[in-house]
């Protein structure tokens, strides 16, 4: 199985087929392609044989070229774009599995000295649509001074670490899945 036709390939042709360069191109055919997505604990972890450790932002993908932690390249074609979470596993097209491993990367957590505002924030968070780890006794959320601010304002202990982020796939599904929203709906103050 490759990973899609080609449709009018030739070397005279290759303009055409190669589109984006940047992601694929005519002489990437060979390259190993991961097609099919399952969550943690779905997947045949006796079939893995690599590693794929990723930031938040390249976990969350349809298509994109990727190295693997042995080195290799792997094609990622799934059907619509996924968020994966450290553990899931991705299917290569002779059956084997990659592991999804969630890279550490720079987060700030959100602490308060009355653990019970931590919902207090998680909601001021969550009406400005900002990506938030809910954590037990803390939240995770990438840096962003402005939000650093007013989470001071409200009293919190922030701290900045190099972690693992895996924010919260939001009200409308798993995995971050989210209809196309417009903000003119409700209030953000």
């Amino acid at each position: 199985m490759k990973c899609g036709p080609m449709a009018d390939f030739s070397a005279a042709n290759q303009r055409k087929c190669c589109q984006w360069l940047n992601v694929i191109s005519c002489t990437d055919m060979t390259m190993r392609c991961a097609s099919i997505h399952r969550p943690a604990g779905h997947w045949p972890k006796e079939k893995v044989t690599g590693a794929l450790t990723l930031d938040f932002d390249a976990r969350h993908r349809r298509r994109i070229r990727l190295t693997t932690d042995e080195g290799d390249e792997v094609l990622l074609d799934l059907p619509k774009a996924v968020a994966m979470a450290d553990g899931d596993g991705l299917q290569l097209e002779d059956g084997k599995w990659l592991k999804v491993q969630a890279a550490a990367e720079l987060v700030v957590e959100v602490r308060h000295k009355a653990p019970d505002q931590l919902m207090r924030l998680a909601w001021h968070l969550g009406n400005r649509h900002l990506p938030t780890e809910i954590r037990n006794r803390v939240l995770r959320i990438r840096p962003d001074h402005v939000i650093e601010d007013m989470l001071r304002g409200f009293g919190a202990d922030l701290v900045k670490v190099q972690a693992p982020f895996q924010p919260e796939g939001g009200a409308y599904g798993a995995h971050g899945d989210q209809p196309d929203h417009d903000d003119r709906e409700h209030d953000h103050e």
